[in-house]
C-alpha cells in the first residue's frame, strides 16, 4: 500500500495573536508545520506529504519544508475557503497508485509518531476510517437553548464513551474521495463545512473506528496551547521524542539515498511530485529538481 499524508496548513493565526498564518508561527525555532511534516514522516508509514497553505503565503511554507530536506517527495498546494475545501485540494494532488490517506492538522505540530504509525496500521489492517481520541476529563452537562444570560442545564452525560477527537485521521483513498464528493456543497465556509473528515465519512453511512490518541496531539489554537507546546518541547519532548524524531529521519535519508538492494523497486517520484516541495500554480525549476539517484517513491 502507498500512503499519503495531508498536512493542512492554511489557517490563521488570529486566535494565536499572530498575523501571519498559524502553521508559520515559530515553536522552539521551527514554524509548527514543520514540526508536524518532521513527525509525519519519521513515523516510517508515510510515502508523499501535501501540504495545503494559505493562498500568497505557498513559498513561504514551501521554504519551510524544503529547509527541513525530508526524505520523501513533497508537494505544496492552495487551501481553500474551508478546511474541508483544503483537504479537497490535497486529495486532488495526490498521486495516482495512493490507496490509503492521513488527514493531520498542522496545528497539532507535536503529534507523536508513534501515533502516525497507529492510525495508517489500522487503516492497513482493514478499518476503512479510523480516527484518534482521547478520554474526555471535563465533566459534561447537555443543556437546553442558550441566550446571553445562560442555558438551562438538561442532563449530565456520562464520560466513559466520549472521547476528544484528534489527528491524524486515517481512511482507504476510495472512501475518503467519495466522501468529500458528496458532502462538496457543505465546503463553501466554515460555517457549514465538516470540522473533520470523519463526519464526511459518518455522513455517508459508513462507520469510523477509534483507536487511542496521544496527549501531545493537542491542537494548538491560543496563546496558552502555545505556550503549553513551548514547555513541552523544554521539557518531556526535550531529549526522548526529538532525538526519536531527528533519529528516524536521519534514517530515512539514509535508506532513501543508499543503491536500491537487489530485488527492490524503487521507482522515481512521479512528475510534479519531486521531494523539493513546488507551490500549485508554479512551474517547477532546474532548482526545484532532485537528482536521479536521490528520486524516491
Amino acid at each position: 500500500m502507498t500512503t499519503a499524508a495531508i498536512l493542512t496548513a492554511a489557517g490563521s493565526g488570529s486566535r494565536l495573536g499572530y498575523d501571519e498564518p498559524k502553521a508559520l508561527v515559530g515553536l522552539g525555532g521551527r514554524p509548527l508545520v514543520a514540526h508536524a511534516a518532521r513527525r509525519l514522516v519519521a513515523s516510517g508509514v508515510v510515502d508523499v506529504l501535501v501540504v495545503t497553505a494559505p493562498r500568497a503565503r505557498a513559498d513561504d511554507v514551501t521554504r519551510a519544508l524544503a529547509a527541513e530536506d525530508l526524505p520523501i517527495p513533497v508537494r505544496v498546494v492552495e487551501g481553500g475557503a474551508s478546511r474541508q475545501a483544503s483537504v479537497a485540494a490535497g486529495l486532488a494532488a495526490l498521486p495516482q497508485e495512493v490507496d490509503v490517506v492521513l488527514v493531520h492538522d498542522a496545528a497539532r505540530a507535536l503529534v507523536p509518531p508513534s501515533l502516525v504509525a497507529r492510525v495508517a496500521q489500522a487503516v492497513r489492517s482493514g478499518h476503512r476510517a479510523v480516527i484518534p481520541g482521547v478520554p474526555v476529563s471535563d465533566t459534561i452537562k447537555q443543556v437546553g437553548e442558550v441566550s446571553v444570560e445562560g442555558a438551562p442545564v438538561l442532563a449530565t452525560v456520562s464520560r466513559d464513551r466520549l472521547r476528544a477527537v484528534q489527528t491524524p485521521q486515517g481512511f482507504s483513498r476510495e472512501l475518503v474521495d467519495r466522501a468529500h464528493v458528496a458532502g462538496l456543497v457543505r465546503a463553501a465556509s466554515e460555517a457549514t463545512a465538516a470540522t473533520d473528515d470523519a463526519a464526511l465519512v459518518e455522513a455517508i453511512g459508513i462507520g469510523v473506528w477509534l483507536v487511542d490518541g496521544a496527549e501531545d496531539a493537542f491542537k494548538i489554537t491560543t496563546p496558552r496551547d502555545l505556550a503549553a507546546a513551548e514547555l513541552a518541547l523544554a521539557g518531556h519532548l526535550a531529549v526522548d521524542e526529538l532525538e526519536q524524531v531527528e533519529a528516524a529521519l536521519v534514517a530515512l535519508r539514509a535508506e532513501r539515498r543508499s543503491p536500491v538492494p537487489e530485488g527492490r523497486d524503487r521507482s522515481p517520484a512521479p512528475e510534479g511530485r519531486d521531494r523539493s516541495p513546488v507551490p500549485e500554480g508554479r512551474e517547477p525549476t532546474e532548482s526545484d529538481a532532485v537528482p536521479d539517484d536521490e528520486a524516491a517513491s
